[in-house]
Protein backbone atom coordinates (compact mmCIF):
# COMPACT_ATOMS: atom_id res chain seq x y z
CA UNK A 1 0.00 0.00 0.00
CA UNK A 2 1.44 3.64 -1.10
CA UNK A 3 1.94 5.88 1.94
CA UNK A 4 3.06 9.32 2.80
CA UNK A 5 3.28 11.10 5.59
CA UNK A 6 1.53 14.69 5.49
CA UNK A 7 3.85 17.39 7.97
CA UNK A 8 1.52 19.91 9.56
CA UNK A 9 3.46 22.76 10.47
CA UNK A 10 1.37 26.31 10.00
CA UNK A 11 -1.72 24.63 8.51
CA UNK A 12 -3.25 23.25 11.68
CA UNK A 13 -6.32 21.98 9.84
CA UNK A 14 -8.62 19.90 7.80
CA UNK A 15 -10.32 22.12 5.31
CA UNK A 16 -8.64 23.78 2.30
CA UNK A 17 -5.81 21.58 3.04
CA UNK A 18 -3.54 21.29 0.27
CA UNK A 19 -0.92 18.75 0.79
CA UNK A 20 -3.38 16.70 3.30
CA UNK A 21 -5.91 16.68 0.30
CA UNK A 22 -3.32 15.98 -2.28
CA UNK A 23 -2.26 12.95 0.26
CA UNK A 24 -5.92 11.51 0.62
CA UNK A 25 -6.43 11.88 -2.67
CA UNK A 26 -3.60 9.73 -4.33
CA UNK A 27 -2.26 7.24 -1.41
CA UNK A 28 -3.85 4.55 0.32
CA UNK A 29 -2.46 5.53 3.78
CA UNK A 30 -1.72 8.95 5.36
CA UNK A 31 0.14 9.64 8.48
CA UNK A 32 -0.54 13.22 9.50
CA UNK A 33 2.22 14.24 11.55
CA UNK A 34 3.33 17.28 13.82
CA UNK A 35 6.22 17.76 15.08
CA UNK A 36 6.86 19.95 18.39
CA UNK A 37 10.74 21.31 17.96
CA UNK A 38 11.95 22.64 21.37
CA UNK A 39 13.80 25.20 19.78
CA UNK A 40 10.93 27.22 18.85
CA UNK A 41 10.47 29.71 21.72
CA UNK A 42 7.46 30.97 22.59
CA UNK A 43 5.25 32.39 25.28
CA UNK A 44 2.40 30.86 27.35
CA UNK A 45 -0.37 32.26 25.62
CA UNK A 46 1.02 30.75 22.50
CA UNK A 47 1.85 27.32 23.80
CA UNK A 48 -2.05 27.39 25.47
CA UNK A 49 -3.40 28.31 21.76
CA UNK A 50 -0.91 25.74 20.11
CA UNK A 51 -1.81 22.76 22.25
CA UNK A 52 -5.87 23.63 22.19
CA UNK A 53 -5.45 23.39 18.45
CA UNK A 54 -3.52 20.02 18.24
CA UNK A 55 -6.33 18.38 20.29
CA UNK A 56 -8.69 19.96 17.89
CA UNK A 57 -7.22 18.54 14.98
CA UNK A 58 -6.19 15.06 16.24
CA UNK A 59 -9.72 14.46 16.93
CA UNK A 60 -11.00 15.99 13.77
CA UNK A 61 -8.69 13.37 11.88
CA UNK A 62 -9.75 10.67 13.98
CA UNK A 63 -13.38 11.24 13.43
CA UNK A 64 -11.97 10.40 9.80
CA UNK A 65 -10.23 7.17 10.88
CA UNK A 66 -6.90 8.63 11.14
CA UNK A 67 -4.85 10.31 13.79
CA UNK A 68 -2.41 12.70 14.63
CA UNK A 69 1.31 11.54 15.46
CA UNK A 70 2.82 13.73 17.86
CA UNK A 71 6.49 13.81 17.81
CA UNK A 72 9.05 15.99 19.82
CA UNK A 73 13.00 16.91 18.46
CA UNK A 74 14.25 18.43 15.12
CA UNK A 75 10.96 17.94 12.55
CA UNK A 76 13.50 17.30 9.92
CA UNK A 77 14.89 14.00 11.40
CA UNK A 78 11.50 12.82 13.09
CA UNK A 79 9.40 13.56 9.95
CA UNK A 80 12.33 10.55 8.03
CA UNK A 81 12.05 8.43 11.05
CA UNK A 82 8.54 8.62 10.88
CA UNK A 83 8.36 7.88 7.15
CA UNK A 84 10.59 4.81 7.56
CA UNK A 85 8.61 3.34 10.20
CA UNK A 86 5.57 3.59 8.06
CA UNK A 87 7.11 2.46 4.76
CA UNK A 88 5.65 6.20 3.36
CA UNK A 89 7.70 6.96 0.13
CA UNK A 90 7.44 10.63 0.12
CA UNK A 91 6.52 13.24 2.85
CA UNK A 92 4.47 16.35 2.15
CA UNK A 93 4.03 20.04 3.71
CA UNK A 94 3.04 23.63 3.13
CA UNK A 95 5.52 25.89 1.68
CA UNK A 96 6.83 28.83 4.37
CA UNK A 97 8.27 31.94 3.65
CA UNK A 98 10.28 32.74 7.04
CA UNK A 99 14.37 31.73 7.57
CA UNK A 100 13.17 28.68 9.53
CA UNK A 101 11.09 27.52 7.32
CA UNK A 102 13.48 27.96 4.42
CA UNK A 103 16.13 25.93 6.27
CA UNK A 104 13.52 22.91 7.45
CA UNK A 105 12.44 23.09 3.55
CA UNK A 106 16.24 22.68 2.30
CA UNK A 107 17.24 20.33 5.18
CA UNK A 108 14.12 17.86 4.47
CA UNK A 109 15.01 17.90 1.10
CA UNK A 110 18.27 16.77 1.35
CA UNK A 111 17.22 14.33 4.20
CA UNK A 112 14.74 13.51 1.40
CA UNK A 113 17.46 12.73 -1.03
CA UNK A 114 19.29 10.47 0.75
CA UNK A 115 16.85 8.47 1.88
CA UNK A 116 15.48 8.19 -1.33
CA UNK A 117 11.82 9.62 -0.79
CA UNK A 118 9.85 11.99 -2.46
CA UNK A 119 9.39 15.41 -1.87
CA UNK A 120 6.34 17.40 -2.18
CA UNK A 121 5.64 21.07 -1.26
CA UNK A 122 2.32 22.63 -1.34
CA UNK A 123 0.76 26.23 -1.36
CA UNK A 124 -1.34 27.09 1.75
CA UNK A 125 -0.08 29.74 3.86
CA UNK A 126 -1.35 32.68 2.00
CA UNK A 127 -3.97 33.30 -0.30
CA UNK A 128 -1.10 34.46 -3.00
CA UNK A 129 1.78 32.30 -2.68
CA UNK A 130 5.10 34.34 -2.26
CA UNK A 131 6.52 34.77 -5.42
CA UNK A 132 3.41 34.57 -7.95
CA UNK A 133 3.42 38.31 -8.31
CA UNK A 134 6.08 39.90 -10.09
CA UNK A 135 6.28 44.12 -10.82
CA UNK A 136 5.92 44.45 -14.39
CA UNK A 137 9.24 46.77 -14.36
CA UNK A 138 10.70 44.12 -13.43
CA UNK A 139 12.43 42.77 -9.83
CA UNK A 140 11.46 39.77 -7.79
CA UNK A 141 9.04 41.01 -5.70
CA UNK A 142 6.64 44.18 -4.79
CA UNK A 143 8.19 46.57 -2.56
CA UNK A 144 4.93 49.12 -2.38
CA UNK A 145 1.76 47.62 -1.39
CA UNK A 146 -1.16 49.56 -3.37
CA UNK A 147 -0.07 48.02 -6.64
CA UNK A 148 0.52 44.66 -5.22
CA UNK A 149 -2.86 44.82 -3.77
CA UNK A 150 -4.16 45.79 -7.77
CA UNK A 151 -2.37 42.63 -8.69
CA UNK A 152 -3.41 40.45 -5.74
CA UNK A 153 -6.99 41.62 -6.74
CA UNK A 154 -6.30 39.88 -10.85
CA UNK A 155 -4.69 36.94 -9.62
CA UNK A 156 -6.84 33.85 -10.17
CA UNK A 157 -7.81 32.37 -6.78
CA UNK A 158 -8.06 28.82 -6.14
CA UNK A 159 -10.74 26.98 -4.89
CA UNK A 160 -11.41 25.81 -1.30
CA UNK A 161 -10.79 22.39 -1.01
CA UNK A 162 -13.33 20.13 0.80
CA UNK A 163 -11.78 17.97 3.77
CA UNK A 164 -11.10 14.40 3.71
CA UNK A 165 -14.42 11.91 4.07
CA UNK A 166 -11.77 9.04 4.87
CA UNK A 167 -8.02 8.61 6.28
CA UNK A 168 -6.26 5.68 6.68
CA UNK A 169 -3.30 5.47 9.13
CA UNK A 170 -1.04 2.75 8.91
CA UNK A 171 -1.15 0.36 11.68
CA UNK A 172 1.85 -0.26 14.31
CA UNK A 173 2.28 3.85 14.68
CA UNK A 174 2.66 5.00 18.39
CA UNK A 175 0.23 8.47 18.35
CA UNK A 176 2.35 10.34 20.69
CA UNK A 177 1.02 12.70 23.21
CA UNK A 178 -0.45 15.81 23.10
CA UNK A 179 0.72 18.88 25.05
CA UNK A 180 -1.75 19.21 28.04
CA UNK A 181 -4.37 22.16 26.49
CA UNK A 182 -6.76 23.76 28.95
CA UNK A 183 -8.91 25.59 26.43
CA UNK A 184 -10.85 24.56 23.43
CA UNK A 185 -9.56 26.11 20.11
CA UNK A 186 -7.98 25.08 16.52
CA UNK A 187 -9.70 24.82 13.40
CA UNK A 188 -13.79 24.07 14.97
CA UNK A 189 -13.59 27.09 17.42
CA UNK A 190 -11.88 29.15 14.11
CA UNK A 191 -14.70 28.57 11.93
CA UNK A 192 -17.43 28.88 14.67
CA UNK A 193 -15.90 32.28 14.78
CA UNK A 194 -15.53 33.20 11.55
CA UNK A 195 -19.36 31.90 11.01
CA UNK A 196 -20.31 33.75 13.96
CA UNK A 197 -18.45 37.53 12.78
CA UNK A 198 -19.38 37.28 9.03
CA UNK A 199 -22.62 39.41 9.31
CA UNK A 200 -20.65 41.82 10.77
CA UNK A 201 -17.78 42.09 8.30
CA UNK A 202 -19.87 44.61 6.25
CA UNK A 203 -19.48 47.17 9.13
CA UNK A 204 -15.54 46.35 9.41
CA UNK A 205 -14.57 49.47 7.78
CA UNK A 206 -16.16 51.50 10.30
CA UNK A 207 -15.72 49.47 13.50
CA UNK A 208 -12.14 48.05 13.16
CA UNK A 209 -10.61 50.74 14.73
CA UNK A 210 -12.41 51.41 17.50
CA UNK A 211 -10.47 50.47 20.28
CA UNK A 212 -12.87 49.67 22.92
CA UNK A 213 -15.78 47.95 20.41
CA UNK A 214 -13.41 45.69 19.42
CA UNK A 215 -15.06 45.29 15.79
CA UNK A 216 -12.32 43.43 14.54
CA UNK A 217 -12.40 39.50 13.16
CA UNK A 218 -10.13 37.78 16.64
CA UNK A 219 -8.73 35.50 13.77
CA UNK A 220 -5.00 36.54 13.60
CA UNK A 221 -3.92 33.69 15.64
CA UNK A 222 -6.12 31.18 13.60
CA UNK A 223 -4.62 32.32 10.12
CA UNK A 224 -0.91 31.83 12.14
CA UNK A 225 -1.42 28.81 12.60
CA UNK A 226 -3.46 27.83 9.92
CA UNK A 227 -6.70 26.65 11.98
CA UNK A 228 -8.63 28.09 9.38
CA UNK A 229 -7.44 28.86 5.53
CA UNK A 230 -6.82 32.22 4.31
CA UNK A 231 -8.77 31.34 1.40
CA UNK A 232 -11.82 30.84 3.05
CA UNK A 233 -11.16 33.60 5.07
CA UNK A 234 -11.29 35.94 2.07
CA UNK A 235 -14.64 34.10 0.89
CA UNK A 236 -15.84 37.02 3.68
CA UNK A 237 -15.73 38.94 0.26
CA UNK A 238 -15.74 42.28 2.17
CA UNK A 239 -13.15 44.89 0.69
CA UNK A 240 -11.47 46.09 4.23
CA UNK A 241 -11.24 42.73 5.32
CA UNK A 242 -9.82 41.11 2.73
CA UNK A 243 -7.35 44.18 1.95
CA UNK A 244 -5.63 42.80 5.66
CA UNK A 245 -5.61 39.59 4.00
CA UNK A 246 -3.54 40.89 1.16
CA UNK A 247 -1.31 42.87 3.48
CA UNK A 248 -0.68 39.26 5.40
CA UNK A 249 0.06 38.01 1.34
CA UNK A 250 2.27 41.29 0.43
CA UNK A 251 4.51 40.93 3.93
CA UNK A 252 4.97 37.12 3.05
CA UNK A 253 6.25 38.00 -0.37
CA UNK A 254 8.44 40.67 1.72
CA UNK A 255 9.90 38.03 3.53
CA UNK A 256 10.62 35.35 1.17
CA UNK A 257 12.58 38.16 -0.67
CA UNK A 258 14.32 39.29 1.54
CA UNK A 259 14.60 37.00 4.55
CA UNK A 260 17.21 39.27 6.72
CA UNK A 261 13.89 40.85 7.49
CA UNK A 262 13.40 40.03 11.20
CA UNK A 263 17.36 41.98 11.97
CA UNK A 264 17.94 44.45 8.98
CA UNK A 265 16.34 47.66 7.91
CA UNK A 266 14.25 46.47 4.57
CA UNK A 267 14.87 49.91 3.42
CA UNK A 268 18.16 50.58 1.56
CA UNK A 269 20.66 53.06 2.73
CA UNK A 270 18.42 53.58 6.04
CA UNK A 271 21.03 55.07 8.85
CA UNK A 272 19.35 53.59 12.26
CA UNK A 273 20.23 55.85 15.29
CA UNK A 274 18.66 54.18 18.81
CA UNK A 275 18.92 55.09 22.20
CA UNK A 276 20.18 52.43 24.83
CA UNK A 277 17.74 52.87 27.64
CA UNK A 278 16.29 49.74 29.25
CA UNK A 279 14.53 51.24 31.48
CA UNK A 280 12.50 53.12 29.43
CA UNK A 281 12.00 49.54 27.40
CA UNK A 282 10.54 48.07 30.48
CA UNK A 283 8.59 50.51 31.27
CA UNK A 284 7.17 50.60 28.01
CA UNK A 285 6.97 46.23 28.02
CA UNK A 286 4.97 46.24 31.07
CA UNK A 287 2.56 49.24 30.62
CA UNK A 288 4.29 51.91 32.98
CA UNK A 289 5.17 54.37 30.53
CA UNK A 290 3.04 57.41 32.15
CA UNK A 291 0.90 57.20 28.42
CA UNK A 292 -2.43 55.40 29.51
CA UNK A 293 -3.19 53.99 25.45
CA UNK A 294 -0.06 52.98 25.49
CA UNK A 295 0.11 51.41 28.62
CA UNK A 296 -3.58 50.27 28.04
CA UNK A 297 -2.22 48.37 24.27
CA UNK A 298 0.90 46.34 26.42
CA UNK A 299 -1.76 45.79 29.73
CA UNK A 300 -3.61 44.26 26.99
CA UNK A 301 -0.68 41.88 25.13
CA UNK A 302 0.28 40.93 28.79
CA UNK A 303 -3.19 39.17 29.62
CA UNK A 304 -4.88 37.88 26.25
CA UNK A 305 -1.53 37.07 24.29
CA UNK A 306 -3.45 39.87 21.98
CA UNK A 307 -3.21 43.45 20.93
CA UNK A 308 -6.04 45.05 19.16
CA UNK A 309 -4.76 46.33 15.28
CA UNK A 310 -5.29 50.24 16.52
CA UNK A 311 -3.49 49.63 19.74
CA UNK A 312 -0.13 47.54 17.87
CA UNK A 313 0.02 50.96 15.49
CA UNK A 314 0.11 53.04 18.83
CA UNK A 315 2.28 51.41 20.71
CA UNK A 316 4.56 50.33 18.05
CA UNK A 317 5.01 53.52 16.89
CA UNK A 318 5.48 55.12 20.83
CA UNK A 319 8.64 52.89 20.95
CA UNK A 320 10.25 53.68 18.00
CA UNK A 321 9.35 57.64 17.74
CA UNK A 322 8.94 58.95 20.98
CA UNK A 323 10.99 56.78 23.05
CA UNK A 324 13.58 55.92 19.86
CA UNK A 325 14.32 52.64 20.77
CA UNK A 326 14.75 50.08 18.44
CA UNK A 327 12.18 48.19 16.81
CA UNK A 328 13.96 44.61 16.95
CA UNK A 329 12.92 44.99 20.93
CA UNK A 330 9.51 45.59 19.96
CA UNK A 331 9.72 42.75 17.93
CA UNK A 332 11.02 40.24 19.68
CA UNK A 333 8.80 41.18 22.75
CA UNK A 334 5.72 40.66 20.24
CA UNK A 335 7.02 37.39 19.06
CA UNK A 336 7.09 35.90 22.60
CA UNK A 337 3.50 37.13 23.62
CA UNK A 338 1.35 37.40 20.56
CA UNK A 339 -0.48 34.39 19.52
CA UNK A 340 -0.58 35.42 15.83
CA UNK A 341 3.00 37.01 15.36
CA UNK A 342 4.22 35.14 12.57
CA UNK A 343 7.53 36.78 11.35
CA UNK A 344 6.37 38.09 8.20
CA UNK A 345 3.81 40.11 9.29
CA UNK A 346 5.35 40.99 12.50
CA UNK A 347 8.41 42.03 11.54
CA UNK A 348 7.31 43.66 8.27
CA UNK A 349 4.67 45.69 10.26
CA UNK A 350 7.46 46.59 12.73
CA UNK A 351 9.41 48.03 9.80
CA UNK A 352 6.93 49.65 8.30
CA UNK A 353 5.91 51.78 11.70
CA UNK A 354 9.99 52.34 12.28
CA UNK A 355 10.21 54.41 8.97
CA UNK A 356 12.89 51.50 8.08
CA UNK A 357 10.12 49.33 6.22
CA UNK A 358 7.38 49.54 3.17
CA UNK A 359 5.89 52.98 4.27
CA UNK A 360 6.15 55.50 1.42
CA UNK A 361 6.10 58.10 4.22
CA UNK A 362 8.82 56.58 6.80
CA UNK A 363 9.18 59.56 8.76
CA UNK A 364 5.38 59.56 9.73
CA UNK A 365 4.59 60.53 13.89
CA UNK A 366 1.79 59.55 15.71
CA UNK A 367 0.62 61.13 18.38
CA UNK A 368 -0.42 59.39 21.06
CA UNK A 369 -2.95 61.42 22.76
CA UNK A 370 -4.80 62.44 19.51
CA UNK A 371 -4.72 58.61 18.65
CA UNK A 372 -6.54 57.57 21.50
CA UNK A 373 -9.16 60.75 21.43
CA UNK A 374 -9.96 59.30 18.41
CA UNK A 375 -10.44 55.94 18.76
CA UNK A 376 -11.30 55.45 22.40
CA UNK A 377 -13.12 59.03 22.82
CA UNK A 378 -14.57 58.06 26.22
CA UNK A 379 -11.89 56.39 27.55
CA UNK A 380 -13.67 52.90 27.82
CA UNK A 381 -10.77 51.28 26.35
CA UNK A 382 -8.33 52.75 29.10
CA UNK A 383 -9.95 51.73 31.86
CA UNK A 384 -10.48 48.18 30.77
CA UNK A 385 -6.95 47.61 31.05
CA UNK A 386 -5.89 50.36 33.48
CA UNK A 387 -7.87 50.22 37.03
CA UNK A 388 -5.55 52.31 38.53
CA UNK A 389 -7.22 55.01 36.17
CA UNK A 390 -10.71 53.84 36.44
CA UNK A 391 -12.07 56.59 38.64
CA UNK A 392 -10.59 59.40 35.89
CA UNK A 393 -14.00 60.37 33.96
CA UNK A 394 -14.21 60.58 30.74
CA UNK A 395 -11.94 61.35 27.75
CA UNK A 396 -9.67 63.02 30.21
CA UNK A 397 -7.90 59.50 31.14
CA UNK A 398 -5.82 60.20 27.70
CA UNK A 399 -3.79 63.19 29.20
CA UNK A 400 -1.13 62.59 31.83
CA UNK A 401 -0.74 66.00 32.37
CA UNK A 402 -4.46 66.71 33.64
CA UNK A 403 -4.23 63.23 35.83
CA UNK A 404 -4.75 63.51 39.59
CA UNK A 405 -1.63 63.29 41.79
CA UNK A 406 0.43 59.62 40.09
CA UNK A 407 1.03 58.96 43.72
CA UNK A 408 -2.00 58.74 44.60
CA UNK A 409 -2.88 56.54 41.49
CA UNK A 410 0.09 54.33 41.88
CA UNK A 411 0.37 55.34 37.77
CA UNK A 412 3.40 57.09 36.70
CA UNK A 413 4.39 60.20 35.05
CA UNK A 414 5.48 60.02 31.74
CA UNK A 415 8.83 58.74 31.52
CA UNK A 416 9.67 61.10 28.77
CA UNK A 417 9.17 64.81 28.46
CA UNK A 418 6.89 65.47 25.29
CA UNK A 419 6.32 61.44 24.86
CA UNK A 420 2.64 62.00 25.63
CA UNK A 421 1.54 64.85 23.16
CA UNK A 422 4.74 65.68 20.97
Amino acid sequence: MRTVVVLFTRDLRVHDNPALHAACAMVDQVVPLFVLDPRIRAGAHRHRYLAGALADLRGSLRERGGDLVIRHGDPVTEAVRVARAAGAFGIGLAADASRYAADRQRRLATACARERLALKLFDGVSVVPPGALRPSGGGDHYKVFTPYWRAWQAYPRRAELPAPRRIALPPGLAPGELPDHDVPGGETVARHRLAAWRPAAADYADRHDDLAGDGTSRLSAALHFGCLSPVTAASVGVEPFVRQLCWRDFYHQVLAAFPDLPDKPYRPGVTEQWRHDPAALDAWRHGRTGVPVVDAGMRQLAAEGFLHNRARLITAAYLTKHLALDWREGARWYAERLLDADVANNCGNWQWVAGTGNDTKPYRRFNPVRQAHRFDPDGTYVRRWLPELAGVPGPAVHEPWRLPDPRRLDYPPPIVDGGSHG
